[in-house]
């Protein structure tokens, strides 16, 4: 396949340090590094973090004072690096982007531990480094993943976020199993995602949110009305009147405001596990000496690895896993987050840049 043609330069949606709105502006556009991609970008994900992003400053050493924004992002491969060898990619074809793959050094304590998302020596794609909110974005080859067939760019894109830190948390942190009763605190882009994967390992979940139409989602999926926590019910009173209590193994908080994070300790069995993947609240309180009593175990999720994209990708080809998105022009990306952070975006938001359109 010959290579298509690249223009010369691209529109981007920018972070500048100190500015805490994003900068629409014309910039080059990238050549593909050695030993990875110039992929043209067909979608990318709109997450909560992009507004962290922008409204708060970070001085970890991989951030730079500009950079293109968009960490959830899907394309095609039109330039391949000279020292790419072997690889499992050609020219055409549609990969999903780990935003966050690492260096890859045999000796970074990251990433000999496939904990690429934590290595600070590695790129991080639209979280300090130039991301997918333009037309192309150039990446290491360790950072695409094959986009099976039919998965849609758009919901490529999201998976590689919202789907692969709702996929690691439950199967792989929270290990959750089918005979397991699971909590779940929040049905938001990440938590109706773990409510699927849940529903697809099989075991029994009980729901809570705030917003009637998205529980009456989680019933359409096959959570029985029973398990659904009416809106304003205390959750302990809950689990008392349903005969939960010392029934429920794991508490999945993907809210992480302070009251969902102490209901958690409190109607988790004796010997139960929480997993705690929300961040609504600054700060939260953990009882010790009630956590020590119950002997629970406590474990924390951020992002996923590459190997969770790609099964994350499977799960979604094969229809076990139907991520909620909606499509956008990305020139509206300031309105789109705004709306976003009020709460008016029910669904994950995946904008195209307009070559696309």
């Amino acid at each position: 396949m010959e290579s298509p043609p690249v223009p010369t330069s691209m529109f981007a949606w920018r972070k500048y340090k100190g500015n805490y709105e994003p900068v629409y502006e014309e910039v080059p556009v990238p050549s593909a590094p050695a030993t990875g991609f110039l992929v043209k970008v067909l979608a990318a994900g709109v997450c909560h973090s992009d507004w962290s992003l922008l409204k708060t400053e970070r001085n970890f050493p991989h951030y730079h004072d500009v950079y293109t924004l968009g960490h959830e992002g899907c394309g095609e491969i039109v330039r391949i690096g000279s020292q790419v060898k072997d690889s499992k990619h050609k020219l055409g074809d549609l990969v999903a982007i780990y935003a966050v793959p690492g260096c890859g050094e045999s000796g970074c304590t990251e990433c000999g531990r496939d904990l690429a998302q934590l290595c600070q020596k590695g790129q991080h794609h639209g979280i300090g480094q130039d991301g997918s909110f333009a037309d192309y974005v150039a990446i290491d080859a360790r950072a695409a993943v094959p986009l099976p067939k039919g998965v849609s760019p758009a919901e490529g894109a999201v998976a590689t976020d919202a789907g692969t830190t709702s996929y690691s948390a439950i199967v792989k942190r929270a290990e959750i199993k089918k005979n397991h009763t699971v909590f779940l605190f929040g049905l938001g882009g990440l938590g109706f995602n773990a409510l699927q994967v849940i529903l697809w390992i099989g075991a029994r979940v009980i729901v809570s949110d705030t917003r009637q139409a998205t529980l009456d989602e989680a019933v359409k999926l096959g959570v029985p009305k029973e398990d659904i926590v009416p809106i304003g019910t205390p959750i302990p009173d809950f689990v008392k009147e349903r005969g939960l209590e010392n029934s429920i193994d794991v508490v999945a908080d993907f809210v992480g405001m302070k009251q969902t994070v102490s209901d958690a300790q409190k109607i988790v069995r004796m010997g139960g596990k929480l997993l705690y993947v929300g961040t609504l609240s600054n700060e939260t309180t953990i009882d010790a000496k009630l956590c020590i009593k119950k002997r629970l175990t406590i474990v924390f999720n951020y992002g996923g690895q590459y190997q969770d994209v790609v099964e994350v990708l499977d799960l979604i080809a094969k229809k076990a896993i139907r991520p909620q998105v909606e499509t956008g022009d990305l020139k509206d990306f300031p309105k789109v987050l705004q709306d976003l952070h009020e709460g008016k975006i029910k669904s994950r938001m995946a904008l195209m840049p307009s070559h696309t359109r």
